[in-house]
């Protein structure tokens, strides 16, 4: 898979050097009637949207950051990270936050080598099969971001089609939220229907078929489409012999950037290379978790609720959270630590090839696994048909390896009890997620689709009290001031900035 990396990095030039400047407009632009010929020009035009996937203002940095610091599982460690983060965390952010004005144009740069690629798809000669592969594959990014978007903004620009006239965007109006996820269903059912199983290289950075499946089932659940939430993900279960997943058997191996690559959870990823300096693979978010006494920023630091509340058995925690390190050959704790709570060790104890700070590292970072399949599935099919043996066996297939110690197999968690309600399965489930993803940055979009905001925030075991959060504002960021400025067909501001 690093391979891709590599692929990434040569073709960015080749796809956006034609691209208008980030900074002034929003979406990239291609010549793609002169430059699309063959499957390997297409390709071009997906590894650069996979590179900018993987840029320090995308999954590099910023929304994972952002996505991180906006639920309650994260909080700033260091008070002196620049004010932009702060803003986030705190919910005092407004359409001139640093971190939402750089998301936006990447997000649609994303997207227009997405269109690109789907063009040149439609455009070159070759089998009906290999095009549509293709054409899938651009429909299947573009479709995730904006997924990523619309429960970042709400209504937000749709453009589904490659532009070649810049000045075009000037003039670009907001679509509705129901318009968009109609899209974006359209774009993955698309995707299930024509992508293959797997790649020949085993790249889970490349979407397959399973991955559209997965994405698509959870849209569904976002919907609260919950039948249809069901059978996507339940698709997946049943085909996860041929697209290859399941879950591994130890929690830590999905963290170890030494054995990431074709790893069998993996179900969509962003894969970076270590130690290779480029805008396109610039993984940020290492030092941001590290503690600051072995070169990190402390940025992204749970706060110590987070930890004493999870309990000790559960071998997630342990993988999850560092509570003593080696400072200078010496084991200390976390109490001895300049900020004095465990920091999350998912993203920092195996790295590979990385800079002292953990900058730049190996890692495979995932956007969906095999583990969150089986939680959608159980969550969806409790609400259409209350909590089954079926629906209970998938939680207890997530916890059973959560008991599963390299030394030892403990009694906690414990299977599904056999007498709980509907109503105390979804509140199980949500409790799961939290700690199966624990900083895999779903935790917000969760509390947004549940409206659990008056609930984590101010709630009496609220694990970051935030006084100041308001449901009917907080919800959605604010649009980037200077995209308004530019185009006011983008008005009117999401409520409440």
């Amino acid at each position: 898979m690093k391979l891709y990396i590599r692929i990434l990095i040569m073709c960015i030039t080749i796809v956006f050097g034609s691209c208008v400047k980030l900074e002034e407009e929003p979406v990239g632009v291609l010549a793609p009637e002169g430059f699309f010929k063959t499957k390997t020009d297409v390709e071009a035009a997906l590894f650069g949207a996979y590179g900018r996937m993987a840029s320090g203002t995308s999954w590099g940095g910023n929304i994972i950051t952002l996505l991180q610091l906006r639920g309650d599982m994260v909080d700033i460690g260091n008070p002196g990270t620049p004010l932009r983060r702060r803003e986030i965390n705190s919910f005092t952010d407004d359409a001139t936050n640093g971190m939402t004005a750089g998301i936006w144009p990447i997000m649609y740069s994303i997207i227009g080598a997405a269109n690109n690629a789907i063009l040149g798809a439609q455009t070159i000669s070759g089998s009906e099969s290999d095009k549509k592969a293709l054409e899938a594959e651009g429909r299947v990014v573009r479709a995730y971001i904006y997924y990523v978007l619309v429960r970042m903004y709400g209504d937000v620009p749709y453009i589904d089609s490659a532009i070649t006239d810049p000045n075009s965007i000037e003039s670009i109006s907001k679509s509705k939220v129901s318009d968009i996820y109609s899209g974006i269903i359209s774009d993955l059912e698309y995707g299930v229907q024509n992508l293959p199983y797997k790649f020949d290289s085993g790249a889970r950075s490349r979407a397959t078929s399973g991955t559209a499946a997965t994405i698509l089932a959870s849209v569904h659940l976002t919907l609260e489409n919950w039948q249809a939430a069901y059978d996507n993900a339940k698709w997946v279960i049943d085909h996860k012999g041929d697209l290859q997943y399941e879950l591994v058997p130890d929690f830590q191996t999905l963290f170890d950037a030494t054995k990431q690559d074709g790893i069998s959870e993996h179900i969509f990823a962003v894969d970076f290379l270590g130690l290779q300096r480029h805008a396109d693979n610039d993984d940020t978010t290492g030092p941001k978790t590290t503690i600051s006494e072995v070169g990190g920023w402390d940025v992204q630091v749970p706060s110590l609720a987070v930890y004493n509340t999870w309990d000790s058995r559960d071998y997630r925690r342990k993988v999850s959270l560092d509570d003593e390190i080696l400072i200078e050959g010496v084991l200390t704790p976390y109490t001895e630590w300049n900020i004095s709570r465990p920091h999350i060790a998912k993203f920092n104890r195996f790295v590979g090839n990385a800079q002292t700070d953990n900058r730049q590292s190996d890692t495979n970072y995932p956007l969906f696994r095999y583990a969150e399949v089986l939680l959608i599935a159980a969550e969806a099919l409790n609400e259409v048909s209350g909590p089954t043996d079926e629906a209970k066996g998938y939680v207890n297939e997530v916890r059973e390896r959560a008991r599963r110690w390299p030394d030892h197999i403990d009694t906690y968690p414990e299977d599904v009890s056999l007498s709980v309600s509907s109503d105390e399965f979804r509140d199980l489930v949500l409790e799961e997620r939290r700690l199966e993803l624990a900083f895999e940055y779903k935790r917000w979009f969760d509390i947004k689709r549940r409206s659990l905001g008056e609930e984590v925030f101010k709630g009496p075991n609220s694990l970051e009290p935030r006084a100041n959060f308001d449901s009917g504002k907080h919800y959605l960021l604010a649009l980037p001031q200077d995209e308004l400025d530019r185009n006011t067909n983008l008005l009117p501001q999401n409520s409440g900035y």
